[in-house]
């Protein structure tokens, strides 16, 4: 079934622009002749899905396979999920517009813990059962998850999907599509399609695997295998350039990365671990993806992605070769939290000018010894020297990451983190410059699994008592800022995180009792309250506990540890050994890392010993390194070009170019704010000449005349364009008009002297043309009496609320100078009841305006009746002449 987007979005719709699947990038391929057609489904709301790279990734993947379409959906805001349920219209793909059971197969990105929720909330707004036993008969679409807590531990999950994606997905993905091609062909049952996708290395299909008592899992045949192998591939920077959504994103800029994996061997990482070995991309291919990408997507911002940035040697040869190719353009570099031992004058170069990002630095713990107990490889001496060498290079606020509770930890080590603050602030002072400031975020450790605390056992309890001994202590500390992760969220990632296959059921009830993801910003007392009563409700209460008041502590001599410490609820309960050697639920998951050597560096943490980068220096014997995983890929470091400097805004001005252009059809939907964002990457990836104005965060100087309502359409918007070359004008307007949408039409440039005001200062007057409907009916007859009389009045008065909250009356009359009833150019748009109303009014910059809604209030005073606004028209804008 195709929906048309008119039906289910309106202006009423929050962002209704998120829905609609025509940005720049975007891929439409034909429905009838693709086989196997793929909805990549993001279980967040869109301004965190679209700007996910490796959803960017795999969607322009999939899309370059032959017979292959793959189309997209995202988590709905509360009022779309509303609005659907309320028509009984089921989730859809926002490019093909089909409900989400009209394709072959579902894929869900499953990064974080309590994610779960939003995925049972779209399957639920699909009519798509939850379970894939619900689902085994019927005919609905292959649901499956990837991403890294779907690598990590899928058990938690694993009811709810047909089959889960273990690791690295750019090869895999495709592997999958062929196995479903010729499976479709075969007319194979669900069964035999999911046993041939068993066989793919890197798929796990639950339902050919049984839980045992202890939670460990196991085959439930002989033809799949025992452990299923975690897919390494090889990054792929040119399928990062996609998708330039027109809403604002929560990255809102090119992503490119530079480095897959990890090997500096952080004992408390998991992504550390499950993305070995490490692999370096080729400093070329780095540079050409990203001037091609910001060519390509005209963003203003680029971001080089690694989970350690600093540890790419080639970084400040390759940010210093972009800066100074794109100097002139006005473009920042912004980079994830980095080494601060890395961070020296050539990447603060990169990474500052005119549009200085922020800058953040990852100490993790507040004291050596912790440091060395994380495996942190970080000294006081080399977190001074790069903090002091930010502030040297202009930065005077510092965001800095903290843990608690990590193994091993007294409170002289988290007291020491408000040490550590304290002195980097008086070292880093110099008389006549302004105060170092920090932002501080401390979060809560969770353990997870694969990494070498995954048997370590947190307590909630304790996460509050130190939490308030830091509050208490950064009182005394001016010029800092501190944010805390609310230890209920850290409780219910912990427990779902290391959970087995009966928190399914947990996952479920807390859903239907409301606990989306949403929820934890909402109502986090409602949130949390849903998780204790689906825990409660499982008879999964002992376990919870068990989270709050600690489990046990890896740092009791190990052989002490197959005992719970004296913490754990007295009462008996269900045994979980606490052997280092036991089962765990995630043992089947063959992810490289070898389970003793993870114990081993268990041990070494007990001992506050270190384990050195093995990209860098000798091997450390994880298990990684062979045929399955590879090895470490580490290039060489180019030579650093010479610094070009940094851009300075080019404010001459030599050329004024009005644009007349319109807004149609699906555009109409996109804000103002959003089309003037638009016209700044049109301008960029037309290479037009624009002129920037001056300070801080210079601006290019393009001057939209009066923002458009947001769902209005028009033939009549003015634009004005500053520029620092003379261009031809049609020349101008070819280029201008070939970046742009085909729903904003250009229709003529004119120069226009510099010395003449702007079209924002000359607007007087505006031309609707309104498309209302009396809620009582009327007649055409009826209507032009109205009208009339409106005609004759002198006041009709109108209560406006400032800015400043005061009351005034405004006189509407004195801003509207004609009105008439014109016959409607699209009668079968619109109900037979309808009429078409052509108004001018006052439109002007200084709040004296005429809006569409005030003319129906005006109709509604003289017919004393209500009438509705199907939709707003402007057909030119008036300026006044000068």
């Amino acid at each position: 079934m195709v929906f048309t987007v008119e039906e289910l979005l309106s202006k009423e719709i929050i962002t209704p622009a998120r829905y609609l699947g025509n940005e720049l990038g975007a891929v439409h391929k034909s429905w009838e002749s693709a086989q196997v057609r793929w909805v990549l489904t993001y279980p967040e709301i869109y301004e965190v899905g679209a700007s996910n790279l490796g959803h960017i990734i795999l969607y322009n993947i999939l899309n370059a396979q032959p017979r292959q379409l793959c189309d997209r959906a995202y988590l709905p805001a509360p009022d779309l999920a509303a609005k659907l349920r309320e028509t009984q219209t089921p989730l859809f793909a926002v490019e093909n517009r089909r409900s989400l059971t009209d394709f072959d197969i579902l894929g869900f990105s499953l990064s974080y813990e309590l994610g779960a929720t939003n995925i049972l909330e779209m399957l639920d707004l699909a009519g798509i059962p939850l379970t894939s036993q619900e689902r085994a008969t019927g005919s609905y679409p292959l649901i499956f998850a990837g991403g890294q807590t779907a690598t990590s531990n899928p058990e938690p999950y694993a009811d709810f999907f047909d089959f889960i994606a273990l690791g690295d997905g750019e090869e895999l993905l495709p592997e999958i599509g062929l196995v479903l091609e010729d499976g479709k062909a075969a007319n194979l049952t669900k069964e035999e399609l999911l046993l041939d996708l068993a066989q793919i290395p890197g798929v796990y299909v639950p339902q050919f695997y049984d839980m045992a008592p202890d939670g460990s899992v196991h085959p439930n045949r002989p033809d799949v295998p025992k452990r299923i192998l975690r897919r390494v591939a090889t990054p792929m920077p040119a399928y990062s350039i996609g998708l330039v959504p027109y809403v604002e994103t929560v990255h809102n800029r090119l992503t490119i990365e530079i480095r897959r994996g990890c090997t500096r061997g952080c004992r408390f990482c998991q992504p550390g671990m499950l993305t070995r070995p490490a692999r370096d991309v080729e400093p070329e291919k780095v540079v050409e993806a990203i001037e091609q990408g910001m060519r390509a997507t005209g963003y203003n911002e680029f971001s080089l992605l690694s989970l350690s940035c600093s540890d790419y040697l080639a970084l400040p040869a390759v940010g210093m070769e972009i800066k100074n190719r794109l100097k002139d353009e006005n473009i920042s570099l912004s980079l994830p939290s980095q080494r601060v031992d890395r961070f020296d004058e050539n990447i603060a170069n990169i990474l500052g000018g005119t549009r200085q990002g922020g800058l953040t630095f990852a100490p993790e713990a507040g004291t050596q010894r912790m440091r060395d107990i994380v495996n942190k490889g970080l000294t006081n001496e080399e977190l001074l020297r790069g903090v002091k060498t930010a502030v040297e290079q202009g930065w005077d606020k510092i965001k800095l990451y903290f843990m608690i509770g990590l193994p091993g930890e007294t409170d002289v080590d988290v007291l020491g983190i408000a040490e550590t603050v304290r002195w980097l602030k008086q070292e880093c002072y110099t008389q006549g410059r302004r105060h170092l400031n920090f932002n501080l975020t401390i979060s809560n450790f969770t353990p997870k699994p694969h990494t070498p605390f995954q048997w370590h056992s947190v307590s909630t309890t304790e996460f509050q008592r130190k939490q308030a001994l830091l509050r208490n202590e950064f009182r005394r500390i001016k010029g800092v800022k501190v944010n805390f992760t609310d230890v209920r969220i850290s409780a219910m990632e912990d427990f779902i995180g290391r959970g087995d296959r009966r928190l399914s059921s947990v996952l479920r009830r807390a859903w239907e009792l409301g606990a989306g993801m949403d929820s934890w910003f909402d109502s986090l007392e409602r949130a949390f309250a849903a998780w204790e009563k689906a825990i409660a409700e499982s008879g999964l209460t002992w376990k919870y506990r068990q989270v709050e008041n600690g489990e046990w502590n890896v740092f009791q001599p190990l052989a002490d540890s197959h005992q719970p410490s004296e913490s754990t609820n007295s009462t008996p309960q269900p045994s979980d050994s606490n052997s280092l050697d036991a089962s765990l639920p995630w043992d089947h998951i063959d992810t490289g890392i070898d389970k003793n050597w993870l114990i081993a560096d268990l041990q070494r943490a007990l001992e506050a010993a270190t384990v050195p980068d093995c990209s860098f220096e000798g091997c450390s014997h994880c298990g990684i390194c062979g045929t399955d995983f590879g090895h470490n890929v580490v290039i060489a470091p180019p030579p650093i070009p010479e610094f070009a400097g940094h851009f300075k805004p080019n404010q001459e001005k030599v050329q004024r170019l009005r644009v007349w252009f319109g807004k149609h059809g699906e555009m109409a939907l996109v804000s103002h704010l959003d089309l003037v964002r638009l016209y700044d990457r049109t301008v960029r990836r037309a290479s037009l000449p624009i002129a920037y104005t001056g300070g801080f965060h210079p601006n290019p100087r393009i001057m939209i005349a009066n923002a458009l309502p947001l769902g209005a359409t028009s033939d009549g918007e003015i634009v004005d364009f500053e520029l620092t070359q003379a261009m031809d004008v049609e020349q101008f307007k070819e280029r201008l008009a070939s970046q742009l949408p085909k729903d904003v039409p250009v229709y003529r440039v004119e120069e226009v002297s510099l010395t003449a005001p702007a079209a924002t200062q000359v607007l007087e007057r505006a031309e609707y043309c309104i498309t209302v409907a009396a809620t009582q009916g009327t007649s055409l007859q009826q209507l032009q009496d109205w009208i009339e009389a409106i005609k004759r009045q002198e006041a009709i008065w109108w209560e406006k609320t400032t800015k400043s909250r005061k009351k005034q009356q405004v006189n509407l009359r004195d801003r509207l100078f004609e009105l008439e009833l014109v016959e409607s150019d699209k009668p079968e748009a619109y109900p037979t009841e309808s009429a078409v109303v052509r108004y001018v009014g006052s439109c002007r910059n200084d709040g004296t305006l005429l809006r569409p809604e005030h003319l129906v209030y005006m109709l509604e005073q003289v017919s004393q009746q209500e009438w509705e606004l199907l939709h707003s028209h402007r057909q030119q804008l008036i300026l006044a002449n000068v």
